[in-house]
């Protein structure tokens, strides 16, 4: 009989241990992921300044989008730019619009992170925009040239950039016959400007590969993430945690 009681005991309490664990599994996968920010408390993390390049066709403005709709901690920057208010454009939310002579203003007064012209109109990223959301909290992603993109890095060193690019070179070209837009002579250019561009994909911090474009949105979410965590980023949490534990 003891024997008995001892099993149904030791049975009851392996029970309860499991049911315990899975109970508890989820209090700690989540409390696993918000350590930091636990820890963090009263320390408000700087958004990060991230660079997405790629080839016309790879499909980064889609990701972005993705990205923004199902994560409310991205913001996308919005551009300066020169060229008129096309119909159904809204000043602050598609573009800055501003007059060429502001525009120069601007890039004297190195008011701007990056700039560019193109057919006759000026294309820039307001600093000020830029710095105050960053300021908020919020990753903010810029969709620019490869040119554009080296030169924020060599002034902003922290910045994180992506280029991103099909599987492969047919898959590419298979995309942009596909959109069904534009001639064989506009694709044969955009797939020219591809070869140039993909010369400078060492530079980049990281290479998605759109094969999947949820998975691929998957990932560019847990590389972003994946750059909170960093020791370089985390100074104050360090620090702070360093002297706690110095005084126990």
């Amino acid at each position: 009989r003891l024997t008995s009681e001892r099993l149904t005991l030791e049975r009851l309490t392996s029970e309860r241990l499991i049911e315990s664990v899975k109970s508890g599994r989820s209090i700690l996968q989540s409390g696993f992921r918000n350590t930091l920010q636990t820890a963090r408390l009263g320390m408000k993390q700087k958004g990060i300044l991230i660079v997405i390049s790629g080839f016309s066709g790879a499909g980064k403005g889609t990701l972005m989008k993705m990205l923004t709709g199902a994560h409310e901690e991205y913001a996308l920057s919005v551009s300066a730019t020169t060229r008129g208010m096309r119909e159904g454009e809204r000043d602050g939310v598609d573009y800055f619009f501003v007059r060429k002579e502001r525009f120069l203003e601007m890039i004297e007064a190195e008011e701007l992170y990056e700039y560019t012209e193109y057919q006759g109109n000026y294309y820039g990223t307001p600093r000020e925009y830029v710095d105050r959301r960053l300021a908020e909290g919020k990753d903010v992603i810029l969709e620019i040239e490869v040119c554009g993109a080296a030169n924020i890095k060599k002034k902003f060193p922290d910045t994180v950039l992506i280029f991103v690019t099909p599987p492969t070179a047919e898959e590419l070209r298979n995309r942009l016959v596909g959109r069904g837009t534009e001639t064989e002579e506009k694709i044969a250019g955009r797939l020219a400007r591809a070869a140039e561009e993909a010369v400078s994909m060492p530079l980049y911090d990281y290479v998605l590969i759109n094969d999947d474009l949820e998975q691929s949105a998957a990932e560019l979410h847990a590389i972003i993430r994946s750059e909170h965590a960093k020791c370089s980023r985390n100074g104050e949490f360090i620090r702070d945690i360093t002297d706690q534990v110095k005084r126990l």
